[in-house]
C-alpha cells in the first residue's frame, strides 16, 4: 500500500498501523498504487489535527483524530501526542474500511504496558486506566487484562530498583544452525567455528573495559543475562573462562539474578550446566519452539521433541533455582491441537517461565524469503487464547510483553512465571526502566536518565567478524556511555 505522509514523518508509527489491519501489505512511498492511505498532520494553536484517507479495494474511508499539546511536559512527549493523533485517525479509518477491529485496537509499537503504566502513576487506579484502553483504544478484554497485569508488574520492578543500578548483558552470535524464523545477528558454528576463539578474545577485552568504566562511574549491576545467538554453543571449558571473566572483573556477586539461554536443547550437555552451575547462574532458558517433531523440522532444527526431553532431565538434575522455556505460536506446520500438545507437555517439565512468543515474519528470515506453509491468523489466535487460559489455570500470571513488526495477527509475546520466578531483566529491558549494558556482537547499550525520562542507544557492530576487527568502536561507545552518566549526574 503507498503511504503519503503529510506535514509529519512518522513512517514507522504509520506502517505499524497498517501492519496491524493489512497483515499481508508491504509500505511504499513512490509510484503509483490502487491500494493507497493519505495520512496528514496540521497543527492550530495548541491542538495536533490528524486525518486519514485510506482507499483499498475500490472504497474509500475517512479517519480523524486530534491531540491537546498544551499540557505536554517536554517535546519528546510533544511527539509522542501527535503520533498517537496519527495512529488514531488511522485506526478510523481502517476500521471503517475493514470492519475489523485488531486485539490490540489502536494500540501499535514495542510497549502497550507502558502506556498502561503511565496511567497509572498518573493517578489513575485500574479500572479508570481500563476504561482508557477500551475507549480510547479500544483494546479487546483479554488484551487489557494482560496489558494492566504486566504494568503493575513493571512498576513494582521499577519501585525495588535504587541508583545507579545497572544490567548487563552478553552476546554469544552463534548457534548449531539457522532457524527458518531468525533474523537474530548469528552464525552457524558449522561455518564460523574459527571465530570463536577470536571473538572470545575480543570480548575479554570489551568486557575489562567495559568493568573498568563501570567501577569508575560508580554504578552496580543488578541482573544478568547472556544470550545469542546460543550461548550453549560454546563449550564447557569456553564458558568457564568467559563466566570468570564476567564475575572478576565486574564483581557479580550481589545480582538478583544471572541467566543464561541453554536455547538449543542439541548443545546442552551435563558438564555446560555444571559449569553454569558452578558460576552462580540461577535461570537458564531451554527453547524447543515446539514439542512437535514436523515443526521441529519445518523450522530447521536439528534435534527432536526426544532431545528436549533430555535435555531437561538434565537442567532438573542441576537444580537451578529456576528455569524458562520458550514457544512460538504460529509455526510452519503447526496446529492449534499440536500448539495445546507441546505447551501441555512443557508445563509438565516443572519450568517456573514459559515465554508464548508470536512468529514473527522478519524480511532476513528464512521462511520470509524462501516461503512456508503457515497457520491461518485465526488458528495464532487460537493458540494465544488457550495459553492464556492453561497457563492461569496452572497457576502462572503474566508479567512482561512486547510487540513486533510482522507479527502474525499483530498479536504479542508474553512472558508468564509461577510465583517467585519473575524474570527481572525481561522487564527491566521491555519497560525501559534502566540501564542496559550490552557487550558483543550486535550489542545495543540502552542507556536510561529514569528521572529525565531520556534514553540514548549506542550499538556494537553487527557481525562477528566486524566486531572483531573494529574496536575503535566499542571504544567509541564506552566514551558515548561515559558521556550520558556525566551529563545526568552534573543536571
Amino acid at each position: 500500500m503507498k503511504l503519503i505522509l503529510e506535514g509529519h514523518d512518522y513512517r514507522y508509527a504509520v506502517e505499524q498501523s497498517l501492519l496491524a489491519f493489512f497483515p499481508g501489505e508491504r509500505p511504499v512511498y513512490e509510484g503509483e498504487d490502487p491500494r493507497e492511505a493519505r495520512v496528514l498532520l496540521r497543527l492550530e494553536n495548541q491542538t495536533a489535527l490528524a486525518s486519514t484517507a485510506l482507499s483499498a479495494d475500490g472504497r474509500t474511508a475517512l479517519g480523524e483524530a486530534q491531540a491537546d499539546l498544551s499540557g505536554a511536559k517536554d517535546g519528546y512527549e510533544r511527539e509522542r501526542r501527535k503520533q498517537r493523533a496519527v495512529k488514531l485517525s488511522f485506526f478510523e479509518a481502517a476500521r471503517s474500511l475493514t470492519g475489523v477491529t485488531p486485539a490490540w485496537g489502536a494500540l501499535t509499537g514495542i510497549r502497550p504496558a507502558k502506556l498502561a503504566a503511565e496511567l497509572l502513576e498518573g493517578g489513575m487506579d485500574p479500572q479508570a486506566a481500563d476504561r482508557v484502553l477500551r475507549d480510547v483504544y479500544f483494546v479487546s478484554d483479554k488484551r487489557r487484562r494482560l496489558c494492566l497485569e504486566c504494568a503493575q508488574a513493571g512498576l513494582a520492578a521499577k519501585r525495588a530498583l535504587s541508583p545507579g543500578e545497572i544490567s548487563l548483558y552478553v552476546g554469544i552470535p552463534f548457534c548449531p544452525t539457522r532457524c527458518a524464523y531468525c533474523s537474530f545477528v548469528s552464525n552457524s558454528v558449522e561455518k564460523s567455528l574459527h571465530l570463536v576463539e577470536p571473538y572470545l578474545s575480543a570480548l575479554f577485552a570489551e568486557i575489562d573495559a567495559a568493568a573498568e568504566m563501570v567501577r569508575d562511574l560508580g554504578l552496580r549491576v543488578r541482573s544478568f543475562y547472556m544470550g545469542g545467538g546460543t550461548p550453549t554453543t560454546l563449550s564447557a571449558d569456553q564458558m568457564d573462562r568467559l563466566l570468570g571473566r564476567l564475575a572478576e572483573r565486574f564483581g557479580l556477586s550481589g545480582l538478583v539474578e544471572s541467566t543464561v539461554e541453554a536455547g538449543r536443547p542439541d548443545t546442552i550437555t551435563a558438564e555446560k550446566l555444571a559449569v553454569l552451575r558452578e558460576h552462580g547462574v540461577t535461570r537458564v532458558s531451554v527453547n524447543p519452539q515446539s514439542m512437535e517433531d514436523r515443526v521441529l523440522a519445518a523450522i530447521g532444527r536439528r534435534h527432536t521433541a526426544g532431545d528436549v526431553r533430555a535435555a531437561m532431565e538434565l537442567v532438573a538434575r542441576q537444580g537451578f533455582p529456576h528455569v524458562n522455556m520458550d514457544l512460538i505460536a504460529g509455526l510452519p506446520e503447526d496446529t492449534p491441537a499440536g500448539f495445546r500438545r507441546t505447551l501441555e507437555e512443557v508445563a509438565g517439565f516443572g519450568a517456573d517461565n514459559v515465554t508464548i512468543h508470536t512468529l514473527s515474519l522478519k524480511k532476513g528470515s528464512r521462511i520470509t524469503l524462501e516461503g512456508a506453509r503457515l497457520p491461518p491468523v485465526e488458528e495464532v489466535g487460537a493458540m494465544l487464547d488457550h495459553a492464556d487460559a492453561f497457563l492461569r489455570r496452572s497457576g502462572f500470571a503474566p508479567y512482561y510483553l512486547y510487540r513486533q513488526k510482522y507479527m502474525s495477527g499483530s498479536f504479542e509475546n508474553v512472558g508468564w512465571c509461577r510465583p517467585g520466578g519473575t524474570g527481572w531483566y525481561n522487564i527491566y529491558i521491555m519497560e525501559e526502566l534502566h540501564t542496559i549494558l550490552s557487550l558483543g556482537a550486535g550489542g545495543s547499550t540502552k542507556m536510561v536518565d529514569p528521572s529525565r525520562g531520556r534514553i540514548e542507544r549506542v550499538f556494537n557492530a553487527k557481525y562477528p567478524q566486524e566486531y572483531i576487527q573494529r574496536p575503535e568502536k566499542l571504544s567509541a561507545n564506552r566514551a558515548a556511555f561515559r558521556a550520558f552518566y556525566t551529563r545526568m549526574n552534573q543536571e
